[in-house]
């Protein structure tokens, strides 16, 4: 894993295997690994060169924090940082690059465009604090940034005021609001009405040698009920070994689809992780060819049909998982080097991992960047900043009133109460409405009810009891007064 001051034009997240990260921290160094100061009894000295590169090569925090340490130690004479004191880490987005601030007498325009990572607070043994921020290129690349001056990362204070959403807030511009629905019922369009939704959005399976009725019978009940809609168009992997020719396929049925009238069309779904897309052949590169198939055959059809790309799934799990995943950053990096920028009306983005108001951009104890609002519309925004984005997925998990506790692997949402996600949802719109970047936002979701490994259900805003604290709440932010 190289490491690099130079001027880069890319950047990456690599926030996979915290607890793991947290463990070998802590017993190097002795000292917990949190964004908080915490003393060693003794110092510690870091792991031989040899151990560290066995880390290193498993642990790309770990790798970070190397690299902070060895910049300052070469910036600064004297410096040694061998043993410190204490550190802390904090997750930051930095607005205007990576230098911004940090580096004194910088001009804006060598300013490097990295624009995500972590900042790292080490305390030496005289006592000197130093600070320095780093982040994860594609290639495994490390760019750092010494800062002449610390600058306090402090985690902000949790949310627990919860405000009252603010009238009409949400009702600006051309943003719209829509629901992910399992089936328009009665009670359905009652909830999304009173929200102020005029979008629904459905997935349709797009078999080879199948034919479009599933998507008419999406469209006509959407039209029956007054909705636009959005039709989410994903395949089966075991059926895209010949890829060419399963391109040809593909882009023929959605221009298809496209001649029924849907109002938009999102090209696949999270092809970044192996559950949508063939492990080995993951890439937005490969994922841009389909783009611009689609892309062709859809306008080639109906050009008002608003082509969205397919949102990646969050995550940063790619060094883990090799060939089964790639990070939602660097995928949406690859597209744009790809020329995906040329194939989508709005770029698709998923938001689905929340445990603090969209407000915050600090607050989450695991650190992870996909927990943050502001964080995950960055992601897609800055990287194709001449588009619109589109919310395909944006939702929170609460188990508040489901009967069974939340799934393990989703344990990370359990302090999640009701009142939060009726308001965070309702915060999230307004936020995107305000941001002058969001074109549409799809809630995550409407009336699912299954709750098992996949807790769908905890992210519905129709709950078990037949309440939708939701509705009132994103309802008053898009200036309704209910159905």
């Amino acid at each position: 894993m190289g490491i690099s001051i130079k001027k880069q034009a890319n950047y990456s997240w690599f926030w996979l295997l915290a607890m793991l990260s947290a463990v070998v921290l802590a017993l190097s160094f002795a000292i917990p690994a949190s964004a908080q100061d915490e003393e060693a009894e003794e110092p510690e000295a870091a792991p031989t060169e040899e151990v560290q590169e066995q880390i290193t090569r498993q642990d790309p925090l770990w790798a970070q924090f190397t690299a902070a340490r060895r910049a300052i130690e070469a910036e600064r004479d004297g410096v040694d940082l061998t043993f410190v004191r204490s550190y802390r880490y904090a997750q930051q987005e930095y607005e205007r690059g990576i230098d911004w601030i940090c580096v004194e007498d910088v001009a804006e325009s060598d300013v490097r465009p990295v624009y995500f990572g972590f900042t790292w607070t080490i305390t030496d043994l005289g006592g000197t604090v130093h600070q320095a921020r780093t982040s994860v290129l594609p290639g495994n690349e490390i760019v750092v940034a010494v800062c002449d001056e610390v600058i306090e990362t402090g985690a902000a204070a949790p949310d627990t005021a919860l405000p009252a959403p603010i009238e009409g807030s949400g009702a600006v511009g051309d943003f719209e609001l829509g629901g992910h629905v399992d089936g328009l019922g009665a009670n359905a369009v009652s909830a999304m009405r009173q929200s102020g939704m005029t979008w629904v959005k459905k997935q349709v399976r797009f078999s080879v040698g199948g034919g479009t009725g599933t998507a008419q019978s999406y469209i006509d009940d959407a039209r029956n009920n007054g909705f636009k809609i959005m039709l989410g168009i994903v395949g089966w992997t075991n059926e895209m070994g010949d890829f060419d020719n399963y391109i040809t396929q593909y882009a023929d049925f959605v221009g298809q689809v496209a001649a029924l009238g849907p109002d938009a069309i999102e090209v696949w779904n999270e092809p970044n992780i192996a559950r949508e897309w063939p492990e080995g052949q993951i890439s937005g590169a490969n994922y841009t060819r389909l783009l611009r198939a689609a892309y062709t055959s859809i306008k080639a059809a109906n050009p008002d049909v608003m082509v969205i790309s397919g949102a990646p799934a969050p995550t940063g799990a790619e060094a883990a998982f090799p060939g089964q995943v790639v990070n939602d950053d660097n995928f949406m990096l690859q597209m744009r080097e790809a020329g995906a920028g040329n194939y989508f009306d709005c770029i698709g983005l998923h938001y689905n991992e929340g445990i603090v108001s969209p407000t915050q951009s600090t607050g989450a104890q695991d650190g992870y960047p996909t927990r943050y609002f502001g964080t995950m519309l960055a992601r897609g925004a800055n990287v194709f900043p001449e588009r619109p984005v589109c919310w395909t997925e944006l939702g929170y998990l609460s188990g508040e009133g489901m009967g069974q506790p939340i799934p393990p692997a989703f344990a990370w949402a359990s302090d999640v109460t009701l009142a939060q996600h009726a308001t965070w949802l309702a915060e999230a719109a307004r936020l995107s409405a305000q941001s002058d970047r969001v074109r549409l936002m799809i809630v995550w979701n409407v009336n699912f009810t299954r709750w098992d490994d996949d807790p769908m259900g905890g992210y519905a805003m129709l709950r078990p009891d037949g309440t939708c604290p939701a509705c009132s709440t994103l309802g008053t932010v898009m200036g309704v007064s209910g159905d």
